[in-house]
């Protein structure tokens, strides 16, 4: 296995690192200056702090190839990064490394309505994609609550999710095809256009792979017709487990809604005060949206309210207009900004097998108890995509280290449960010492080998993913 350069002599050749950088691109695509750099210290865990050596913002898939031919020479580290929205370290830097951000991939190259693709580069914003295609009654379904703002790139290196994603799934069940740039500089092609690509199924192994094994700089997205109407109902409950044994039943009953999210009490007052969506007073609320022709939204509300019922809601409430139903959902999708407002957190992400969902949520007010800290649950209940936000002061003396210590203890128990560590923010730098409590360690040098394949060196998104001790002795 190539070995890369150590990294103080690579720290020693900034210098030279920023001048070959800029002989092969643009002179606005290369940042070095040290206050420029600061926007680049982290993504949205803002707990963990590093600025890179520099930082590269191409136009194009070639910008892309050259900055790295540069990088893999001169053995320097490199960090992928889309819009740095994300919630588990992925695009944090290390002081050795180089950035390579997306910012400036935005064009929009086909639009396919025969064959329902669009293809973008992957700078372009998730909600933009949309946007694109819904003026002739389309949309893209993927679509996480940071979708404002965050890139296709990251979206598929996270293989994100959304609310919508119980009934259309995730990215990589709208992803068709990438082009990605390997370490050394060589573009390969990944998929299609095409329903099931030919040979091995590569295109599954890039999507989810957090930067690992190259960088992905056009994709080609599934779009699908927009459904004749949506209607969310709001439920609300007693408490966290009788919610989450309402939403259990639903699933079991064969019922398919487009979204099912939940809301504790907790995020319901943020979320309030914030969107003043109209909200109940009560301990978990739910929103359960369904879609189709208006018989079909009529059966399938009447399925689920009379399960609804069979758990004493303390309000059963249907929106009655557009606005109603969008301001229910402006409060689920303000949850994260909302909490901002009032708390320092850390937003988690594991994935639980729906049954365990009462299980699960008595844990986590449980560990709350224990380690004194404020927990706000908002997530996926469909697909049992948890998002517990631990909320705490970021100034104050162990705060930190106390809610890594119950978030380890949250996440555990979404394996022991038969869950895993990530639905959707990836494994990061957050998860990446707890990937052994998931993955016996057969399972991780299989995938540490496919890293091998893709990136000998090891030189790309260092740090992250797997156990630290582990990753730099492979280095």
């Amino acid at each position: 296995m190539e070995m890369p350069v150590p990294r103080d002599f690579v720290l020693a050749r900034r210098a030279e690192v920023i001048e070959r950088l800029r002989a092969v691109l643009p002179a606005d695509a290369v940042v070095s200056d040290e206050t420029e750099l600061v926007a680049y210290e982290c993504d949205a865990l803002t707990a963990y702090r590093c600025p890179p050596l520099a930082a590269v913002l191409p136009r194009s898939t070639a910008e892309v190839a050259a900055a790295l031919r540069v990088c893999h020479d001169l053995r320097v580290p490199v960090v992928p990064r889309g819009s740095g929205t994300s919630l588990a370290g992925g695009a944090l830097p290390t002081a050795d490394s180089v950035i390579i951000g997306t910012a400036r991939l935005t064009d929009v190259l086909e639009v396919d309505y025969d064959d329902r693709l669009i293809r973008v580069q992957t700078g372009r914003t998730n909600l933009s994609v949309t946007g694109e295609v819904e003026a002739d009654g389309f949309f893209y379904a993927p679509d996480p609550s940071s979708q404002l703002a965050c890139a296709i790139a990251g979206n598929i290196g996270m293989n994100s999710g959304g609310a919508h994603c119980l009934k259309y799934g995730v990215t990589t069940n709208n992803l068709l095809g990438v082009t990605m740039v390997l370490m050394d500089g060589t573009v390969v092609e990944l998929g299609g256009g095409e329903m099931d690509a030919q040979g091995l199924d590569l295109l599954g192994v890039v999507c989810g792979s957090e930067g690992q094994l190259g960088v992905v700089t056009e994709a080609t997205l599934r779009i699908l017709p927009k459904p004749e109407g949506a209607r969310p109902v709001l439920m609300g409950f007693d408490s966290n487990e009788v919610a989450g044994a309402c939403v259990a039943d639903i699933i079991e009953a064969g019922v398919l809604p487009v979204a099912i999210e939940f809301m504790d009490r907790p995020i319901i007052r943020i979320t309030e005060d914030f969107a003043q969506a109209g909200y109940p007073d009560c301990e978990a609320l739910l929103i359960v949206e369904v879609e189709g022709s208006e018989d079909e939204i009529e059966e399938q509300l009447a399925t689920i309210e009379a399960i609804a019922r069979r758990h004493d809601p303390v309000e059963l409430r249907r929106a009655a207009s557009a606005d109603e139903s969008a301001a229910i959902w402006l409060g689920r999708k303000s949850a994260f900004g909302a909490t901002g407002r009032v708390a320092d957190y850390i937003c988690l992400d594991g994935t639980i097998p729906v049954s365990e969902l009462p299980r699960v949520l008595k844990g986590i007010r449980d560990l709350s108890e224990k380690y004194d800290l404020k927990v706000g649950n908002v997530f996926h209940a469909g697909d049992g995509n948890m998002h517990p936000l631990i909320m705490y002061d970021a100034n104050g003396d162990g705060q930190l280290e106390k809610v890594e210590a119950m978030g380890a203890e949250i996440l555990k128990l979404c394996v022991d449960v038969g869950g895993c560590l990530t639905g959707e923010h990836g494994v990061g730098v957050e998860k990446r010492d707890l990937m052994s409590h998931q993955f016996a360690p057969a399972d991780m040098e299989a995938m540490m080998r496919v890293k091998d394949v893709f990136d000998p060196a090891w030189l790309l998104n260092p740090a992250k993913v797997f156990p630290l001790a582990t990753s730099e002795a492979r280095r």
